[in-house]
């Protein structure tokens, strides 16, 4: 058994996600290597200091350069805002650490080159934070796709949506600042990766990009709303499947709808966020009176269930997803070989964005290859 010595940048909602998981992946999945929460960084010493002692790291910085320099500091968790990652990611490379980053990759697909640029240059480990995926469902759900259960795969509906701005009172905030806030910025990037997780690659698409609210209270009256409430594209994947996405943050009544429908030649699949430990799979097979969805509860047979707990439908949760991850990333440092999603992979998800904007701007079909 080894120790690493983990520094994360940013210590609120992700930040402390990350080291709530890295203080308990050791003892859920026995992995080779053993985190050290060596220090926290925030935007000033005082918060800093407060995470650090809530959380248990040894140290506290307010300048991220400090903790990607120091010794004792081995692989760096990014979890601050979008347009930093590209920064701390390039520094970290430079010194051959690993670098886990939290979606999106950076706040543009510029960024998201450079830092794939970076990572593959140094050689070094490198993931992106796409939690969603690694519930035990829709690692299932991957499985019986790959495995042929519901044949060839034709058609893929995909949403990530919620309302915590669907209340047009609601007063504007940072989330209605920038096009990395955004719905297309902050909640597409999972459906997407979704996407491409189950469905593979996306050769083109047909968006549509609104803000509902344009314009929301502020202390001074009142201010513009500078991105996007929601998002839809239609979209051809690589292997011929049809698919539809649709990212909202106004979808009054949904708080997590990462949600997916999958149809196939022999079968179909189902599931939602919201009920993160249920897959529902149909099989066109049998007495026809006797068909119907099956609803699935996760447990010990499914993957990365059993280490958390032993009883079948007793569930998992969103912070065992954050555990999973950071498994993941120890197994990816410990054989020195990047598991995905990778930079790269978050990437891809960054160049759909951009061409689901410039389809929207054109009002055309446009190749993702193209930008």
């Amino acid at each position: 058994m080894a120790h690493i010595g983990i520094g994360i940048v940013g210590g609120g909602y992700m930040g402390k996600a990350h080291a709530v998981a890295m203080s308990a992946v050791g003892a859920v999945f026995d992995t080779a290597l053993r985190p050290r929460l060596e220090m926290v960084c925030a935007t000033s010493d005082t918060r800093a200091q407060g995470y650090a002692r809530a959380y248990g790291f040894a140290r506290w910085t307010a300048d991220w350069r400090e903790l990607v320099a120091d010794p004792k500091v081995d692989a760096v968790i990014i979890a601050s805002p979008q347009d930093s990652h590209r920064a701390i990611a390039e520094a970290a490379f430079s010194l051959g650490k690993p670098v886990f980053c939290e979606k999106p990759l950076g706040a543009d697909l510029d960024d998201s080159r450079a830092m794939v640029a970076a990572a593959e240059a140094s050689g070094a480990v490198n993931m992106v934070g796409f939690n969603y995926i690694r519930t035990p469902a829709s690692q299932f759900a991957r499985q019986l796709i790959a495995d042929g259960v519901i044949g060839e795969v034709t058609w893929f509906r995909g949403e990530h949506t919620e309302d915590f701005l669907a209340d047009p009172t609601l007063p504007a905030n940072w989330r209605t600042q920038s096009l990395a806030s955004g719905a297309m910025g902050d909640l597409a990037p999972h459906m997407i990766n979704a996407a491409l997780a189950l469905i593979g690659p996306i050769d083109r698409v047909s968006a549509e990009i609104e803000t509902v609210h344009t314009i929301r209270i502020a202390e001074n009256g009142q201010e513009p709303v500078l991105n996007d409430d929601q998002g839809q594209f239609m979209c051809r994947f690589a292997n011929g499947a049809m698919g539809h996405l649709f990212f909202s943050r106004i979808a009054t009544g949904r708080k997590m709808g990462y949600a997916y429908e999958i149809t196939g030649t022999k079968g179909a699949i189902r599931f939602d966020q919201e009920d993160q430990n249920a897959l529902w799979l149909y099989r066109a097979e049998g007495d026809e009176a006797l068909r119907g969805f099956t609803k699935i509860l996760t447990g010990p047979a499914h993957p990365d269930y059993k280490p958390f707990c032993l009883g079948p439908g007793h569930g998992t949760g969103y912070q065992d997803q954050i555990i999973i991850e950071a498994r993941d990333f120890l197994r990816a440092i410990h054989s020195g070989t990047s598991i995905w999603p990778t930079f790269r992979d978050g990437m891809e998800v960054n160049q759909i964005i951009t061409a689901a904007r410039a389809s929207a701007k054109a009002g055309t079909w446009i190749s993702v290859s193209s930008v």
